[in-house]
């Protein structure tokens, strides 16, 4: 790399977030003023009402419940369904730690799938260990969405309850559906690496009445609170039966948080162009390379990344420790899960657990040589080719021997 490229992917930020937009500003003012932070003060339509109702009509839901994280979410998603305790939940092997963490807290027990090269959860291993399931999460881990058919084909014919863990999916759609809504229940999250920015939040969507009750109530809406939530005549029925019946975790979001949302929801088209584009110009640059590959998409799915995830290629652990080396010289930084201290997607790490999660060799030999890379939307089509060229150089650098000599 030259000395010039060098400086330019100095330059070049993929951490910071997208700065709120200016139409948040003069709502912020008008609640830091009042000091009216909290959702059920206003007789009705606080910001983070008015985030529900909105975020509903985005996705397309029936009905949305804004919270303090996508952890809270999955959790209140478990406690809603009335799942036993002691209950089994599929989950991908390949997730956050939040994932595991959130079914425990609902005091259930988390089973790992397989997953394969691509990041996806292997159907085999699913489909075998199906039968023994209450629920199942479906992690699109990354933005890497599942074959969402064949999964809810399966757990339909089962009985089991589908929950979508859609933290890093926003805008992602699968056959044309916005996912989030395929399953029983959607779950994402406004944290602030993820699309839409409230350094921490998070939103449950679902079409059921029953669930959307349990949730609502159990969240933090006591005595008759939820009264000052959007209601239909079926939600009204629900929640009155459910009045008392349930404990309070107190999950709310609070009215700021849901103000720097409803300002970012007009950018989210373009975020998600954006972080298209993006992605699929250095997917493309970096498979060039003989020792990179970035997985293809699977047929249905249309996403929307904001990074980079690919697998290094016949690279030992020693040349792949040099690789990252090599790249973070050239200011660029690149994860590989498995060989990140503690990392919290690799499920070894996982010590939480409340069963053995078994050897799962084909997501450990993912995990191994899978890499992850952000690339915001925000960068630009210069920015994007100067981070492909230097992981380029600096994959090259590493193997050029093995390359000249065929070791």
């Amino acid at each position: 790399m030259t000395d010039s490229s060098e400086q330019i992917t100095q330059t070049i930020d993929v951490y910071s977030a997208e700065a709120i937009p200016a139409a948040a500003r003069e709502e912020i003012e008008r609640i830091l003023a009042s000091g009216d932070l909290f959702r059920y003060t206003a007789k009705a339509d606080s910001p983070v009402t008015l985030l529900e109702r909105e975020f509903a009509e985005m996705l397309g839901s029936r009905y949305a419940l804004a919270v303090s994280s996508c952890s809270a979410a999955l959790f209140l998603s478990l406690e809603a369904l009335q799942l036993p305790k002691g209950a089994r939940v599929l989950i991908p092997a390949f997730t956050f730690a939040a994932v595991p963490s959130s079914i425990i807290h609902a005091g259930m027990v988390p089973v790992l799938v397989e997953c394969a090269d691509n990041y996806r959860i292997d159907m085999k291993d699913f489909a075998r260990k199906l039968p023994g399931a209450d629920a199942v999460i479906i992690s699109h881990m990354r933005g890497h969405t599942s074959d969402m058919d064949a999964i809810m084909s399966q757990c339909e014919s089962a009985g089991v309850p589908v929950i979508e863990d859609a933290a890093h999916s926003l805008g992602t759609k699968w056959a044309g559906r916005n996912i989030g809504t395929i399953g029983k229940i959607g779950c994402f999250s406004f944290q602030s690496y993820k699309l839409l920015n409230a350094g921490e939040g998070g939103v449950m969507v679902t079409d059921d009445p029953e669930i959307i009750a349990r949730a609502v109530i159990m969240s933090g809406a006591y005595e008759h609170s939820w009264k000052k939530h959007d209601r239909d005549e079926a939600l009204d029925a629900a929640l009155a039966r459910w009045q008392n019946k349930l404990p309070l975790y107190n999950l709310r979001l609070n009215n700021l948080s849901a103000t720097l949302i409803r300002a970012q929801l007009p950018e989210l088209p373009r975020r998600v162009r954006d972080g298209r584009r993006n992605h699929d110009l250095v997917a493309e640059l970096l498979n060039v390379s003989p020792w990179l590959q970035v997985p293809e998409k699977l047929a249905n799915e249309k996403r929307a990344p904001d990074s980079i995830q690919f697998n290094m290629v016949s690279m030992d652990r020693a040349q792949a420790e040099a690789f990252a080396e090599a790249a973070m010289r050239r200011n660029v930084a690149i994860q590989i899960f498995g060989l990140s201290t503690d990392n919290a997607r690799a499920f070894w790490n996982w010590q939480f657990l409340p069963e053995a999660p078994g050897e799962l060799p084909q997501t450990r030999a993912m995990l191994m040589n899978a890499c992850d890379m952000r690339l915001p939307a925000r960068l630009t089509e210069a920015d994007c080719r100067a981070i492909a060229a230097a992981v380029i150089e600096a994959v090259d650098e590493v193997m050029a021997e093995r390359l000249a000599y065929g070791t």
